[in-house]
């Protein structure tokens, strides 16, 4: 299966998907639609074995998620596709609303996301793939962006967050076990440190007792 997640939204609010697949992606696909700017744009962000493609426009972003075999002619072909059927079908009965709820065309336009995808991965169109392959020769607004790098510069996309937080976890609780540790070997240091002194000054009295008496009179009487 090439295609595997597509969806509509308007700003990070999601119309209408389909998931082909059983693993569930709607955290990151939620993160990258936070991630979209309001401009028109198509981006493909990569991660792990997955390619995100998305194409905004006019408020309205369509996005899906394809195996990186799938390579970007075909994906983007799809949303292509995709956009003219929700400009022609979905599009002008949403467009009244400024706020709409999530999902609000899930009905109507979720099964004909489903039927595409379906299309694309058993047979598509052979033509619009040759169309796509001479316009995104052309295209220069098409960028593919690693993740991990977007990571390492500080603009922290939150693809599976669970990872990043369980990393987080355990580097703060070895923070906290070295701290403990710290702490128990000061006060172990400390209780040595004072036992050694208490133990040297026992010493000293019982030398000194050997010569002058426990009281230590007895050097001061033969003194005088």
């Amino acid at each position: 299966m090439s295609l595997i997640h597509a969806l509509v939204a308007k700003g990070s609010v999601i119309l209408a998907e389909h998931q082909g697949g059983s693993r569930d992606f709607s955290q990151a696909t939620q993160t990258i639609l936070s991630k979209i700017p309001p401009n028109n744009s198509k981006l493909t962000y990569v991660w792990e074995q997955y390619l995100f493609h998305y194409v905004s426009e006019g408020g309205y972003t369509y996005l899906v998620m394809a195996d990186d075999s799938a390579g970007r002619r075909m994906p983007f072909t799809f949303l292509a596709e995709l956009q003219q059927k929700f400009s022609s079908a979905a599009q002008p009965s949403s467009s009244s609303l400024s706020d709409p709820p999530a999902y609000a065309l899930q009905g109507s336009f979720g099964p004909a996301i489903a039927q595409l995808m379906n299309t694309y991965n058993t047979n598509p169109p052979t033509d619009e793939l040759s169309r796509a392959q001479n316009e995104l020769a052309q295209v220069k607004d098409i960028m593919v962006q690693n993740v991990e790098q977007i990571l390492s510069r500080g603009e922290r996309i939150e693809l599976l967050v669970d990872k990043t937080d369980n990393m987080a976890n355990q580097a703060t609780a070895f923070r906290r076990g070295a701290r403990t540790v710290r702490r128990s070997m000061w006060w172990k240091n400390t209780r040595i440190l004072a036992l050694s002194v208490v133990v040297g000054l026992v010493l000293v009295w019982i030398l000194a007792a050997q010569f002058c008496g426990a009281g230590l009179n007895q050097c001061g009487s033969n003194k005088s």
